[in-house]
C-alpha cells in the first residue's frame, strides 16, 4: 500500500518537473522579453506582426508597458491591474476575462480587440480607440473613456455605472442589455441611428438629447461582425549558435511536454480505477502550473495543496478534502467538486465555468473575481465566502447558503435563486431580492 502511494506521489511530482511550457499559460520567455528587453520584444513583434503571442494569464500587475507593441497578443485572463498601457498598441489582441482595474490606457489602440468579460473598473482610457472591439459583458464601473473611439464596438451587457463617456464616439456601438447607462456621463458623446440602446432599439435624437449627447444621422448599417482572434503560440527561442541573440537565461524547450503529462494523468487515473479503495494523502502538495485535465482526485486528502495556475478542467474531485487549498487562477471548467471540503480555499480569479459545486462546503472561501457562469451550487455552503466581483451568471444557487457572504459587484444575471436560498443577511431569499439583481426566482 505504501509503495503504491509513493508511486502515485512520484507521478505527480514528475508531472510538475516535466512541464516547462504549455499552451494554456503565458510563454515565460515572451514575458521576460516584454518586461526586461523591450527593444528586443519590439523588434520581434515588428518582424512578425501576425504571430499571436501567448501571454495568457500573464502576471503583469503594475507593469510599465507604455508604447508596447501588443498587437495580436493573447492576454486571456491576464493580470494587468495598475499597469501603464498608455499609447500601447493592442489591435486585434485578446483580453477576454483580463483584470485591468485602475490601469492607464490613455491613447491606447485596442481596435478590433476582444475584451469580453474583462474587468476595466476605474481604468483611465481617455482618447483610447476601441473601434470595432468586442466589449461584451465588460465591467466599466467608474472608467474614464472621455474622447474615446467606441464606434462599432460591442458593449452589450456591459456595466457602465458612473462611467465617463464625455465626447466619446459611440456611432454604431451596441449597448444592448447594458446596465447603469443612465448613470454614465454621455455629455457631448456622438450617437447615431446605428447606436443600439440597452433596450435593443436604435438611438434617436430624443434619446441622445436625454443623455446630453450629440445625434448624427447616417446610413442604416447591419450589425458588424467582430474578428475572431487566432490561437496563441510561443515565441521561437533564439539559436544559441548565434552569439548575437543567445540568451542563457532562456529555459530549454522541452519536446512535446503535453504528451508526457497526458500519459501521466492517464496512468494515474488507471491506477485509481484499479485501486478504488486506495487512500490518496497529498496534503500541502505543490502542483502549480501542472497539466491535470481530467485527473481523478475523488475523495483525495489534499488540504493546503497548491494548484495555482494548474489545468484542472473536467477534474473529478468529488468528496475530496481541499480545505485551505490554493486554486488561484486555475482552469477548472466542468470540474466535479460536489460534496468537497473547500473551507477557506482560495479561488481567486479561478475559471469554474459549469463546475459542479453542489453540496460543497465553501465556508469562508475566497472567490474574488471567480468565473462561475453556469456552475452548479445547489445546496452549497458559502457562509462568510467572498464573492466580490465574481461572475455567477446562469449559476444554480438553489438552496445555497450565502450567510455573511460578501457580494459586492457580484454578477447574478439569470442565476437561479429559490426560497430555500439563504441570503447574506441570514434570511430566506425572496422574488424581489432576486429580480433586483437580475436573477431568476424559481418556485418549488
Amino acid at each position: 500500500m505504501n509503495r503504491n502511494r509513493s508511486l502515485l506521489r512520484a507521478m505527480l511530482l514528475a508531472a510538475c518537473s516535466a512541464l516547462s511550457a504549455t499552451g494554456y499559460a503565458a510563454d515565460p520567455y515572451a514575458v521576460r522579453l516584454l518586461m526586461d528587453k523591450r527593444d528586443e520584444w519590439q523588434s520581434i513583434r515588428q518582424s512578425d506582426p501576425s504571430l499571436t503571442v501567448d501571454l495568457n494569464k500573464a502576471k503583469l500587475e503594475d507593469a510599465d508597458l507604455k508604447d508596447a507593441n501588443l498587437m495580436n497578443v493573447s492576454l486571456i485572463r491576464a493580470e494587468l491591474s495598475g499597469a501603464n498601457l498608455n499609447r500601447a498598441k493592442l489591435q486585434q489582441s485578446n483580453l477576454a476575462m483580463a483584470f485591468i482595474k485602475k490601469a492607464d490606457l490613455k491613447d491606447a489602440d485596442l481596435s478590433g480587440a476582444s475584451l469580453a468579460k474583462a474587468n476595466l473598473k476605474n481604468s483611465f482610457m481617455k482618447g483610447a480607440s476601441f473601434r470595432m472591439a468586442n466589449l461584451q459583458d465588460v465591467n466599466l464601473r467608474w472608467a474614464v473613456l472621455e474622447d474615446a473611439d467606441l464606434s462599432g464596438a460591442n458593449l452589450s451587457g456591459s456595466v457602465l455605472f458612473e462611467a465617463n463617456l464625455q465626447n466619446a464616439n459611440l456611432k454604431g456601438a451596441s449597448f444592448k442589455g447594458a446596465t447603469f447607462l443612465a448613470l454614465a456621463d454621455l455629455s457631448g458623446a456622438l450617437v447615431s441611428n446605428n447606436t443600439i440602446t440597452p433596450s435593443g432599439e436604435r438611438a434617436t435624437g430624443s434619446w441622445a438629447s436625454i443623455h446630453k449627447a450629440r445625434f448624427f444621422r447616417e446610413t442604416d448599417m447591419t450589425s458588424p461582425v467582430y474578428p475572431v482572434q487566432a490561437e496563441p503560440a510561443f515565441l521561437p527561442r533564439p539559436s544559441t549558435k548565434n552569439h548575437l541573440h543567445a540568451d542563457k537565461s532562456a529555459p530549454p524547450a522541452t519536446p512535446k511536454p503535453q504528451e508526457l503529462l497526458v500519459e501521466d494523468v492517464a496512468s494515474w487515473n488507471e491506477m485509481r480505477s484499479n485501486n478504488p479503495g486506495m487512500p490518496v494523502d497529498l496534503k500541502a502538495e505543490k502542483l502549480e502550473d501542472v497539466e491535470l485535465k481530467g485527473v481523478n482526485l475523488q475523495r483525495a486528502s489534499m488540504a493546503g495543496a497548491d494548484f495555482e495556475d494548474a489545468n484542472l478542467d473536467d477534474a473529478i474531485m468529488e468528496g475530496g478534502d481541499f480545505s485551505a487549498a490554493n486554486f488561484q487562477k486555475a482552469d477548472m471548467k466542468g470540474a466535479k467538486l460536489n460534496n468537497a471540503k473547500l473551507q477557506k480555499a482560495n479561488f481567486d480569479r479561478t475559471f469554474l465555468k459549469k463546475a459542479n459545486l453542489s453540496g460543497a462546503d465553501l465556508t469562508k472561501a475566497n472567490l474574488y473575481g471567480a468565473i462561475l457562469t453556469g456552475a452548479n451550487l445547489r445546496g452549497a455552503n458559502l457562509t462568510g465566502a467572498s464573492l466580490f466581483d465574481a461572475d455567477l451568471e446562469d449559476a444554480d444557487l438553489s438552496g445555497a447558503v450565502l450567510r455573511d457572504a460578501t457580494m459586492m459587484d457580484t454578477n447574478l444575471n439569470n442565476a437561479v435563486i429559490t426560497a430555500e436560498t439563504v441570503l447574506p443577511s441570514g434570511k430566506k431569499a425572496t422574488a424581489d431580492w432576486a429580480v433586483q439583481r437580475g436573477a431568476i426566482f424559481s418556485k418549488p
